[in-house]
């Protein structure tokens, strides 16, 4: 009996629920063989990222290894260097040596996800952080404290701008960013009591006319108004030119003295899509309905490196986590569909909502159609991710986290490194 190669590459919504539904799949296929490629051997929950900055939840809480995930796959950590379609090989490079591995596969699943776009801006490149990965959050959160620790000692003459904080992008990455910031902040100072709410300044810069597009112009305006109640500046149809040590400044000419901006203003496809030899759609692999690559027989691409089209307007799916789960796991089926010799199906979702917390129990959302604002849809954002975590221990330590974080006070304690500097972002990415 042949074995059949399963390869998916990618550890994020995509790739992991992929896995774990073809894992129950393959039940009457034991010949079958499951591999799951990821740079990280845990599978990070991003919707919650934002809370792990704000010092709401543990940083191992929004974490679940793959290996605790993934019964009966065979999970590979590493970086790809390159998908030969012709040969049908992936070639992984891992472990302090490098060593090479190529990996051949009889269908592949393509779920590489995204990286940041910085528009061609090498000064942003150079000194803005991201919200994207753990080890963001955490950076994040130990700059901010860096810099409350430098204006204490400094006292009321601390330097200009090194208590103001700018986020780029007034979609859901960076409104719930800078809402997490303002409220960590603010609540931070009666514990710094040599500095004033006068010194705070957070500045989020957006290049359209509302913030939260995606949930209409309504809904835009009521966080504008409660983000801009709680001190937070909103700047429109502006966008960040250049990025130093001491400053930010946009392109209407306008400096803003700042030591930290965090980037959430676009994203851009994974290196490797552009090798392929695949249709692309502004740098995104075209896949048909049943999410096959055409062209490339036993090909498969899912979540955010993929164009998705919707069989009912003919536009592209939108990128986002809930479109990413349920292409997993059509992807799923439809493999096993071909292993079967039946026909595979289309993918046609329709989305739920969208929501957004906007801090001090507060947020937006739009829920089949209707909207929802202040605490409803915070309670509704809450449960919502909550039963979308995976595994049970999961839950319920993040469910305490928010429990704890109604009595007591956030924790203000830098996460260091061995050498008492704060930790750099790869080394906290691989520590679960």
């Amino acid at each position: 009996m042949s074995t059949t190669r399963i390869v998916i590459i990618g550890g994020g919504f995509g790739g992991v629920y992929c896995a774990m539904h073809l894992e129950r799949l393959l039940k009457r296929h034991p010949d079958a063989e499951l591999t799951l490629i990821s740079r990280d051997n845990f599978f990070l929950f991003t919707p919650m990222l934002h809370e792990v900055a704000a010092s709401d939840l543990d940083i191992t809480h929004i974490v679940s290894p793959l290996r605790a995930l993934l019964k009966r796959a065979r999970v590979v950590i590493g970086e790809v260097l390159a998908v030969d379609l012709p040969r049908r090989m992936v070639t992984v490079v891992h472990g302090f040596s490098n060593h090479q591995h190529d990996l051949e596969f009889d269908h592949l699943v393509l779920a590489l996800g995204s990286t940041t776009n910085y528009h061609g801006s090498k000064s942003i490149e150079q000194h803005a952080l991201t919200m994207r990965t753990l080890g963001d959050a955490i950076h994040l959160r130990n700059r901010v404290i860096a810099m409350l620790e430098e204006a204490e000692s400094e006292g009321p003459g601390a330097g200009v701008g090194l208590l103001t904080f700018v986020v780029a992008g007034g979609g859901f990455a960076g409104v719930e960013t800078i809402a997490a910031v303002n409220d960590f902040v603010r609540e931070a100072l009666r514990f710094y009591r040599r500095l004033s709410t006068d010194q705070v300044r957070l500045v989020l810069v957006h290049a359209g006319p509302e913030i939260l597009p995606e949930l209409g112009a309504e809904l835009g305006e009521y966080a504008r108004r409660k983000l801009t109640s709680r001190g937070v500046e909103i700047l429109v149809n502006r966008t960040v030119a250049t990025v130093d040590a001491q400053s930010v400044t946009l392109h209407d000419g306008t400096r803003i003295p700042s030591r930290l901006l965090v980037w959430t203003a676009g994203t851009a496809p994974h290196r490797l899509i552009e090798c392929l030899p695949c249709p692309m759609e502004r740098g995104r692999i075209q896949v048909g309905e049943t999410l096959a690559v055409p062209g490339w027989p036993r090909v498969w691409a899912v979540g955010d490196c993929a164009v998705v089209p919707n069989r009912h307007t003919g536009k592209p799916h939108p990128p986002t986590a809930q479109h990413a789960l349920r292409e997993a796991r059509t992807a799923a089926r439809n493999i096993v569909a071909v292993l079967e010799d039946r026909p595979t199906e289309a993918f046609d979702f329709t989305t739920i909502g969208q929501l957004a917390a906007i801090g001090r129990r507060t947020g937006v959302a739009r829920v089949f159609g209707w909207n929802f604002s202040g605490f409803v849809a915070w309670w509704l954002w809450r449960t919502i991710y909550l039963m979308k975590l995976p595994r049970l221990d999961r839950k319920i330590r993040v469910a305490i986290d928010w429990t704890l974080d109604l009595v007591f006070a956030k924790d203000f304690v830098q996460f260091l490194a061995e050498r008492g500097e704060s930790a750099p972002a790869e080394i906290v990415e691989h520590a679960d």
